[in-house]
């Protein structure tokens, strides 16, 4: 069977199981899941009977062409509201989920109001579930995004020097991904410097290098939809005592937690194992919270890795291990390789080298 009548085909299941007739699909990565459609401005209908995709000219010819599995509905946004056109398409149809993660409040007030006669129900995680574990094609889909990110990273490796600023080299890294193939990038890339290496999450700036920096990349490529993740941390030239403690300290916490990874392994195992090696350091106050997250269309989608998470790693999954010490105003160390899960271990799809001095 077709993939995507397949993911379909059990969507339907877990609809009725539930007590649902129907339900609209707003987030784009999942309507992309389940039909094949790449654009936006579109919502997807599916019920026992049928799976509509909703859109309007803009996108008429590319739907027509991506989703062969989905009927294409073209509404005249000026004649006909979403929420009349779902009404007008759900007929008979009286029980409705929707996933809720992926529409705002306002939104969903003007919709649901012209959906009267009917009980309409916020899902969250439907379609993310079945997304869990990964077909061999969305696996070597993101094999292939992960290849792009470790050649453009050793590409852009080459022009660190004094001087260049995290801005200038994220630059250089994001457009070297494009030209080898990438669907513009992950996430917006974050390469930052010395004590900014410290935030997690923080944007390049014009801050510059300077010899005995830290140096954090996090960035990934896409294909297809489908995205990689992948951190290295660097010096840049000799690393102090302390920042190559960090460093040794990670890398370990990593490999404790891949020692693990296998179908069948709960979650919080791999967890335990990176933190027992952070939280037994001398950095155990700068450690970050959780240990990874599944990718796929989504640069963060379940299963997480982390404390809370009930759940046993099945083969297909592709996660991220990243474990991290962010010690403020000194700077930040974090490695992080994606890994697709197999019956007897894993595959690991991110190959840059974990070299520490540049």
């Amino acid at each position: 069977m077709n993939q995507y009548l397949q993911r379909q085909t059990t969507l339907r299941s877990q609809l009725s199981a539930s007590g649902y007739d129907a339900m609209v699909v707003f987030g784009y990565e999942n309507i992309r899941y389940l039909c094949g459609f790449s654009g936006h401005a579109a919502t997807l209908l599916i019920s026992a009977e049928q799976c509509l995709l909703i859109t309007d000219y803009r996108y008429a010819e590319r739907a027509q062409a991506e989703a062969e599995y989905a009927e294409v509905i073209l509404r005249q946004r000026d004649h006909e509201s979403l929420g009349q056109c779902l009404s007008r398409l759900s007929g008979e149809l009286k029980a409705l989920a929707f996933d809720a993660a992926h529409i705002d409040v306002g939104q969903w007030q003007e919709i649901s109001g012209e959906l009267s006669g009917r009980t309409v129900t916020p899902t969250r995680g439907l379609v993310e579930q079945l997304r869990q574990v990964k077909t061999a094609e969305e696996i070597d889909r993101i094999r292939q995004a992960a290849q792009i990110a470790d050649k453009a990273l050793a590409d852009t490796l080459s022009l660190v020097k004094a001087g260049v600023s995290e801005r200038d080299l994220a630059l250089e890294l994001d457009y070297r991904m494009q030209k080898l193939g990438s669907e513009g990038v992950s996430f917006d890339t974050i390469l930052l410097f010395g004590a900014r290496s410290a935030l997690p999450h923080g944007s390049p700036s014009t801050q510059k290098l300077k010899h005995g920096d830290l140096i954090l990349i996090d960035f990934g490529a896409v294909v297809d939809g489908y995205r990689s993740d992948m951190t290295r941390t660097y010096v840049y030239g000799t690393p102090c005592n302390r920042q190559r403690a960090m460093f040794d300290t990670v890398q370990t916490a990593q490999q404790a937690a891949l020692a693990h990874a296998s179908s069948g392994v709960d979650c919080q195992v791999l967890n335990t194992a990176a933190h027992a090696v952070l939280q037994n350091s001398e950095f155990a106050r700068y450690v970050g919270e959780g240990l990874g997250h599944g990718l796929g269309l989504f640069l963060h989608e379940q299963p997480f890795i982390k404390p809370g998470v009930d759940y046993r790693l099945e083969a297909g999954n592709v996660i991220t291990i990243e474990p991290g010490i962010y010690i403020p105003q000194f700077g930040g160390v974090r490695l992080e390789e994606d890994i697709v899960i197999t019956a007897s271990g894993y595959e690991l799809l991110t190959h840059a080298p974990q070299d520490f001095e540049l």
